[in-house]
């Protein structure tokens, strides 16, 4: 795959050597994960402070949600996120998912009638992400890197979407910045291994800024 002029010329690119679910994690994201969460530790801790008495006072259920994802050479860990459905959304689903308004693995629904007011809120201004960084301070997720995925859509992967777990996964990256659910799955999975094979501090650091414009944007967020 050659590398993508959204990147510019941002550095050196680190290679994703292996077979299936093997790959390399860059020394300095952990570095640059750990510093930026002490920096902002004390206004995430107010906004997310603020999230949680919105949940809990506008609808009946937990703050938190926790799921089970599939991150890094296919090992599953528990996500955490700000509850944003109603406590009954994962019954509900089977009956919702021919209405998917993305092709692919992945199930995407732009007025989910699952959704709490507060929660469609949250999701616009990707507040319901923020408990993700506890998975980035225990080290399962990364801050940029490819979204985790569920069990049952890895299930359905080709052997080229497979490839996208040879990287730790992220609170953000290319899939965000371009669009989020707007973008179609198989564009998704190729961004995410054009990130992993351009991978470096630099991306990594312009990913994050970007970041900011694409939340303001609410492109794809629901």
């Amino acid at each position: 795959m050659q590398r993508s002029e959204f990147f510019g010329d941002m550095g050196s690119p680190v290679t994703v050597e292996g077979t299936r679910h093997e790959g390399h994690v860059p020394s300095f994201k952990r570095t640059l994960d750990l510093l930026l969460l002490f920096v902002s530790f004390p206004i995430v801790l107010v906004i997310g402070a603020c999230v949680a008495i919105a949940i809990r006072f506008t609808s009946p259920g937990p703050v938190f949600f926790q799921q089970t994802r599939v991150g890094y050479r296919g090992q599953t860990f528990t996500m955490y996120k700000f509850r944003t459905m109603y406590v009954d959304a994962e019954q509900r689903l089977a009956t919702l998912r021919v209405k998917s308004d993305r092709d692919g693995v992945c199930f995407k629904l732009r007025h989910d009638p699952r959704v709490t007011p507060i929660g469609r809120v949250l999701r616009r201004a990707s507040l319901d992400e923020l408990p993700q960084l506890i998975n980035v301070f225990i080290g399962n997720m990364s801050l940029v890197g490819p979204r985790p995925a569920l069990p049952c859509e890895v299930a359905q992967y080709s052997q080229t979407a497979h490839e996208r777990l040879k990287g730790l996964p992220g609170l953000t990256g290319l899939w965000q910045v371009k669009g989020r659910a707007d973008i179609p799955f198989e564009e998704m999975i190729a961004l995410d291994l054009e990130y992993l094979e351009s991978c470096s501090l630099r991306t990594d650091l312009y990913i994050l800024a970007c970041t900011f414009g694409a939340v303001a944007s609410g492109r794809g967020a629901y």
